[in-house]
């Protein structure tokens, strides 16, 4: 159902006169209002976790305010004085474009502000969001024409918080007048110079993403993006997988209750400060994990504080339970559970071989590399106490998970569980044909 209007006769209360520059205290026109997908992806250029959430998006005057979603409500009657605003976006010097990587979704769009703000934008209703996209666009373009930089600049370091030193620069008559003549030329030229270029600096100032993505900025290691890390590394199974799973293997195959009991947590987090804070860089831009640190007397996993071998299983359930996207892409979560679901017992470990060989590369060869050491696991099950079920328990909701909840956790939690158990019965045929050794 298309939820969107476009409305002049609707009126909304203004930003006071302090929220935005240029502020005349008219009351703006409703330009739009539906209900769209959002999520925030970023805040002031440091990326964030997707969770996507129904709202009831506003267009007014130059901001972009998101309300919640007006379930009790419907779209003909609601207003905005019914409900308090979640957040609001100025569209002033804000970008705008199509994004089809960043979200398993189709129809997303990307909005950028001025302040490093990035939210994703989506509606399963092509010309829907095709009209959302251009009169958005519009209005940042008329906006552009009509404010002058120095405006938004003004409005952006207000906003955070470092209008202090603009406010300072010495444009402003009274703090001319207050200099003696001789130098105040000389101090209002040099503060001149410096105000130009923090501008320069702010408007050119690249997102954190795109840093990372050069390699100007060393990202971490745990909340990384998986593929990001594997490209760093060149590598398809991220280095500290590796170095965690040759530790069990070699210390930890027949403790009891290997994955399934906890370490101590404050261990746990001390080691993952360690690898994400401590490592060192070498020459070659690679850095040096916990089994390189060993070498350098730095850190020894297998003495100490580290000789726990539950702080080390609990390290790297955490790193799955913290990438930005599971292990197993959101966009396969449903064709998995849907396959457990099956009755025929060839027909699913079938289908859910073709998934499994669909997933991009560092997903899937890590998936195997993670399956093949679980398998080594269960050969010591005798000792271990670990079977294939309570493998399954462990790691169905640690490497799949559904990008919005549902409602059906419960019930998709058993089927994830089935997927993760059916892959290790399966191992040698849904992994026949591709990965590494």
């Amino acid at each position: 159902m298309d939820y969107s209007c476009n409305v002049t006769n609707i009126i909304v209360e203004p930003p006071s006169p302090e929220s935005s520059p240029d502020s005349d205290g008219c009351t703006p026109e409703l330009e739009k209002a539906g209900l769209l997908n959002k999520t925030k992806i970023a805040e002031g250029g440091r990326k964030l976790r997707k969770s996507w959430s129904p709202s009831w998006v506003v267009l007014v005057g130059n901001s972009l305010v998101f309300f919640k979603d007006p379930k009790s409500q419907t779209p003909s009657s609601w207003k905005p004085g019914n409900s308090r605003p979640e957040s609001s976006v100025d569209l002033r010097g804000a970008q705008l474009q199509w994004t089809n990587d960043l979200s398993s979704k189709k129809n997303v769009f990307k909005l950028r502000t001025v302040t490093g703000n990035e939210f994703l934008l989506q509606s399963e209703t092509d010309s829907l969001i095709k009209e959302w996209f251009n009169t958005i666009q519009n209005v940042i373009v008329r906006l552009d024409r009509e404010n002058p930089l120095d405006n938004v600049l003004l409005y952006s370091l207000r906003r955070a918080g470092s209008v202090e030193m603009l406010e300072h620069s010495g444009d402003e008559e009274d703090r001319r007048t207050s200099l003696p003549r001789s130098s105040s030329n000389l101090e209002n030229t040099e503060r001149k110079r410096v105000k130009t270029r923090l501008k320069k600096l702010i408007m050119r100032r690249p997102p954190l993403q795109a840093l990372q993505e050069k390699g100007l900025i060393k990202d971490q290691v745990f909340g990384c993006c998986l593929e990001m890390l594997c490209n760093r590394e060149k590598s398809t199974v991220p280095r500290f997988v590796r170095l965690c799973t040759e530790a069990v293997e070699s210390r930890g195959l027949e403790t009891d209750g290997i994955y399934r009991v906890s370490g101590n947590l404050a261990v746990i987090q001390k080691l993952r400060y360690l690898v994400n804070h401590e490592r060192a860089v070498t020459t070659d831009g690679r850095y040096m994990f916990p089994a390189e640190l060993v070498q350098e007397e730095k850190l020894n996993l297998g003495d100490g504080e580290w000789e726990d071998i539950h702080v080390i299983t609990g390290a790297l359930k955490l790193f799955f339970r913290e990438l930005p996207e599971p292990l197993v892409p959101y966009g396969f979560f449903t064709d998995i559970v849907e396959t457990a679901k099956m009755s025929d017992y060839m027909d699913k470990v079938d289908r859910l071989k073709c998934l499994v060989l669909n997933m991009p590369p560092p997903n899937h060869d890590t998936l195997l590399f993670m399956c093949r050491h679980l398998k080594r696991v269960l050969e010591h099950s005798d000792s271990n106490r670990m079977t294939t079920q309570n493998i399954g328990i462990v790691f169905g909701p640690t490497l799949m998970r559904p990008e919005r909840d549902n409602g059906n956790m419960a019930v998709n939690m058993v089927y994830q569980n089935q997927a993760v158990e059916l892959i290790l019965s399966e191992f040698d045929h849904i992994f026949g044909t591709r990965g590494p050794s």
